[in-house]
């Protein structure tokens, strides 16, 4: 990113394990300052008025006051700040009114992990920027972008009816970083990745995902990574080795973790 000064930065939202994920994410880019967070709409527009933030990332669904009608509010007290959204929130209507009150982007949370950082640059630069998934959709009416809308080049969908390959490993190490490797990349687009695997596998790839630069406690407090002890599902699978028991023990064990990742609103990868 090239950021000629340091850019002060207001984060908006009022789920906090949400808003340390963000924190942690802009400070990959030393030049990106928060200098205050806050959980609702109105106290936004407070500390807008009085820091005069060089950037405000706002959530939608926000107590007191809604973050649209935020936005409209810090346009008129902090006009020089820009506006980014980081919402779940995927309306048609939501994203064009919330695109309508001047703000510089609109970025789905689920797309955050890929997204944020590229958004924030072109949102900063003057042009903006729509996550993949709603540029896509025709969800922005391109008669209300005025400038040049950025949309990421990359975007992972997969058919419904697909197979899924089934890998043998001769080691443990070819293992982890394998597994290590699909876990990260499902979260750097955005998607839940879920994992069962002995207690020895998961301490494994924690540590290679840790030592990749993936902060592993905020990927499990935001159900980013849900990981499973395979002794669970084999527990319910005694004396001679049942195949069909234990696929069904560990399919109610995904679907678990599934329906947690779905709480998020997040696609899911499950391994």
């Amino acid at each position: 990113m090239e950021i000629a000064k340091s850019v002060r930065v207001l984060v908006v939202d009022d789920y906090e394990a949400w808003r340390r994920f963000v924190c942690s994410t802009l400070q990959k880019r030393l030049e990106l300052q928060v200098i205050c967070e806050v959980s609702d709409g109105l106290e936004a527009v407070q500390r807008a008025k009085e820091l005069q933030p060089d950037l405000v990332l706002l959530d939608i669904g926000l107590p007191t006051l809604n973050g649209i009608e935020a936005a409209r509010q810090i346009r008129q007290l902090s006009p020089s700040s820009k506006i980014l959204f980081l919402s779940e929130n995927q309306s048609s209507d939501i994203v064009e009114e919330a695109i309508c009150t001047g703000a510089g982007g609109y970025v789905v949370k689920s797309d955050a992990a890929r997204s944020l950082l590229p958004a924030v640059e072109a949102v900063l630069q003057g042009q903006q920027f729509v996550s993949t998934s709603l540029a896509q959709r025709d969800l922005v009416a391109q008669d209300e972008i005025s400038s040049t809308v950025v949309v990421p080049q990359h975007s992972y969908k997969r058919d419904a009816r697909s197979r899924h390959p089934v890998d043998f490993y001769l080691e443990d190490s070819a293992f982890v970083a394998s597994f290590a490797n699909y876990i990260e990349t499902a979260i750097a687009n955005g998607k839940a990745a879920v994992l069962i695997a002995s207690e020895s596998h998961h301490a494994s790839i924690r540590q290679r995902l840790r030592s990749s630069g993936v902060d592993v406690d905020v990927a499990v407090e935001l159900n980013y990574y849900i990981s499973l002890d395979i002794a669970d599902s084999l527990s319910s699978v005694k004396g001679a080795f049942d195949g069909d028991r234990l696929a069904t023990a560990a399919s109610f064990r995904t679907v678990e973790a599934v329906r947690a990742a779905e709480q998020r609103h997040l696609h899911v990868a499950v391994g």
